[in-house]
């Protein structure tokens, strides 16, 4: 269906407003967060557990239109379930891409995300995270990282394929004290339905290629 300007914009408002419910909504429930056992090193781009459930999604949001209101998702190439549930993959993997312990190597670091990230996603957060310098910094300075993390919009999207933006909070413990640091990132997930991996994370600044 092709949409005027005027229809667009309140799309997208829409989207907007859904997933800032839905980031209140999976930063205030319990989603078993990992909790590093000792310290987990951060890697060059990520880091965790089993998906958190994405129940309890928000209700559809109406658009007003000028002959009324329309469920949103009729315009968008996935359902509310399945936005919910990228969305909550989404959020999960931020969240572990920046959990690390300084005790755990290159594999236990990424076993958290097995099943969220793509095989290729997950060997390059390997290979960040045994380079010499930063694993050498982590296990001398006997880091130790927790994540958080919350979606703040939508960048694009299309069939299969969703890119979020993401702000990932970091508090680290080291031999040199402790220090929280906050980053945006651009992350996409592919997928459909229930089923959606992340396959790319990098600065929101520099976008997904």
């Amino acid at each position: 269906m092709d949409l005027s300007p005027g229809q667009q914009k309140a799309l997208f408002a829409a989207v907007v407003v859904v997933l800032v419910g839905l980031g209140i909504w999976l930063t205030a429930s319990p989603h078993g967060s990992k909790q590093p056992s000792s310290a987990k090193s951060p890697s060059p781009t990520a880091a965790a557990s089993t998906p958190a459930a994405a129940g309890g999604s928000p209700s559809a949001v109406p658009v007003p239109t000028g002959s009324g209101s329309v469920n949103i998702y009729q315009w968008l190439p996935f359902s509310q379930q399945a936005l919910a549930r990228a969305a909550a993959v989404t959020t999960k993997v931020t969240q572990d891409y920046n959990t690390f312990s300084y005790t755990e190597n290159a594999a236990g670091y990424v076993a958290s995300m097995n099943g969220l990230i793509t095989s290729q996603l997950s060997q390059t957060l390997k290979n960040g995270y045994s380079t010499f310098g930063v694993a050498q910094t982590r296990t001398s300075q006997k880091q130790i990282s927790t994540g958080t993390a919350a979606i703040d919009s939508i960048r694009t999207f299309g069939n299969g394929s969703i890119t979020f933006v993401v702000t990932g909070t970091q508090k680290l413990a080291s031999t040199n004290g402790t220090t929280t640091n906050t980053n945006q990132y651009a992350v996409t997930v592919t997928g459909q339905g229930s089923s959606w991996q992340v396959y790319d994370i990098e600065p929101a600044s520099a976008g997904n290629t």
